[in-house]
């Protein structure tokens, strides 16, 4: 469960409770399947009751939390259904809209873009793992924005919650090895910005394939010290789904 063990914070709007908890449910402050205890929530946050249901349901729409009669509110799990659909939906969701993203992108989100992968970049240079994780959140769904796609977009927003929390394994590098794969994404970033910028859309889905395969073993390791049992076969040899 869920307790305030900070000193209450000033009042906060709605729209700014909504971001902080999607923050902290994006870092792990908030654990995936933890219990979420209202009352604590309205103390911490200086809301009342009403407005935190609000913020509540809408976590919940967003998928981000988990609404139950008679049971509260949970932080949305990670258990091994949602793993198994996660992995397997993950490279055919991102390749598309790399590709979409490619076709419609505008001048306007380029710039947004490359401003976020600035501060991807300066995150993983000062091992912000936080700073990075979200950067990179941010980073992905700017190029679903690209795509100008409702449809894509709504589950990009749900896979988006996974990818980031399982994210934070990746951006903590215990070794020179690690730390050299978070370079390596960061130049994948670079890459996959020009290609989109020069409207590449073969190009922009293999280079969205390979930064998918440059996490894939690391994010697995968090659910698991084994990979996952799924039978999950390598998105690039499987290219007509494209």
């Amino acid at each position: 469960m869920y307790t305030n063990d900070r000193a209450a914070m000033p009042t906060h709007t709605k729209d700014t409770c909504l971001d902080d908890l999607k923050r902290r449910i994006l870092a792990l402050d908030l654990a995936p399947g933890a219990a979420l205890d209202e009352a604590g929530l309205t103390q911490t946050y200086g809301m009342s009751r009403t407005p935190m249901r609000e913020v509540l349901q809408r976590l919940a729409g967003a998928g981000f939390i988990t609404l139950e009669d008679n049971r509260g509110a949970k932080v949305a799990s990670m258990d091994v259904t949602t793993m198994r659909t996660f992995f397997q939906t993950a490279p055919m969701m991102y390749a598309n809209i790399g590709r979409m993203a490619a076709e419609n992108r505008t001048e306007a989100q380029l710039d947004t873009l490359k401003d976020t992968q600035r501060d991807f970049v300066r995150a993983t240079q000062g091992r912000d793992v936080d700073a990075a994780s979200l950067a990179n959140h941010r980073f992905h769904q700017i190029i679903g924005e690209m795509a100008q796609n409702a449809y894509l977009m709504a589950a990009l927003d749900r896979l988006l919650i996974d990818h980031t929390r399982l994210s934070q394994t990746f951006y903590r590098a215990a070794s020179a090895e690690e730390s050299l794969l978070i370079t390596k994404a960061a130049d994948q970033h670079e890459a996959m910005i020009t290609a989109i910028e020069a409207q590449e859309t073969a190009l922009i889905v293999d280079l969205t394939l390979q930064h998918w395969d440059l996490s894939r073993d690391r994010v697995e390791r968090f659910v698991r010290p084994d990979p996952l049992p799924v039978d999950v076969i390598p998105f690039k040899d499987r290219r007509n789904a494209v």
